[in-house]
């Protein structure tokens, strides 16, 4: 399953890397944001089904909100990527997990994938979720 995604990280290797990983699995990454002004200008543009979502950003711990107006506002997944994960409460609508950083290519192919299945809804039930995943909701 092909999926368009933005990938929200201040820090340019990392998301670098994570779109080598996105495009290595066949995903189309959207775009790259550093900071919620452009994350939210590139979910008003439409057609974003996954965003991968830092806690801190440029400018400031402003991911968990973020990630909320992603999935309230825009109807994106959203999966947190982040060091800091006791950031992240299970109160986070429409978010589906946290992986901690420092991951690794296999854990974010199986969050990937697991949040893709998950968005699908019951006509794909999803994979197991990776053991690095924590879930929320």
């Amino acid at each position: 399953m092909t999926a368009r995604i933005l990938i929200i990280e201040d820090e340019a290797v990392v998301a670098m890397e994570l779109g080598f990983v996105l495009e290595d699995l066949g995903h189309e990454v959207v775009g790259f944001a550093t900071e919620s002004r452009s994350a939210l200008r590139h979910a008003e543009r439409g057609g974003v089904d996954l965003a991968l979502v830092d806690i801190h950003l440029a400018d400031g711990p402003t991911g968990v909100k973020l990630g909320k107006t992603l999935a309230q506002e825009f109807g994106v997944s959203v999966l947190f990527i982040t060091a800091n994960p006791g950031m992240v409460s299970g109160d986070v609508a429409g978010a589906i997990g946290v992986l901690t950083k420092p991951t690794d290519d296999r854990a974010v192919q199986a969050a990937v994938e697991y949040a893709l299945a998950r968005r699908m809804g019951p006509q794909l039930a999803p994979p197991p979720p990776p053991e690095e995943l924590r879930l929320l909701g």
